[in-house]
């Protein structure tokens, strides 16, 4: 199968104990979610607002945060929906 240029090969950070042998083994394959799946995202309000009220607040032009949520395969198996229901501000430090 065709893998854009743009994509990049999984990398995962350093452990002290390793769990697999690293060594890349088979074909080459896209793992982009929308390759397979119909994508859709939903979004609680409250947790837009909060973001908006934080990057409001904040002094800085530019600021870190994390947007949690979950990620769920429809019923049918043709798509996923991504629903982000919480937001934390993260530490300065």
């Amino acid at each position: 199968r065709f893998v854009p240029k743009r994509m990049v090969p999984f990398s995962f950070p350093l452990s002290k104990c390793v769990l697999w042998d690293p060594v890349p083994m088979g074909d080459v394959i896209g793992a982009h979610i929308t390759y397979y799946r119909n994508p859709r995202l939903s979004l609680v309000e409250k947790t837009l607002r909060l973001a908006y009220r934080h990057a409001k607040q904040n002094e800085k032009k530019s600021f870190s945060c994390f947007l949690l949520g979950t990620l769920a395969v429809d019923e049918d198996g043709e798509g996923v929906t991504l629903t982000i229901d919480r937001f934390d501000p993260g530490r300065e430090v």
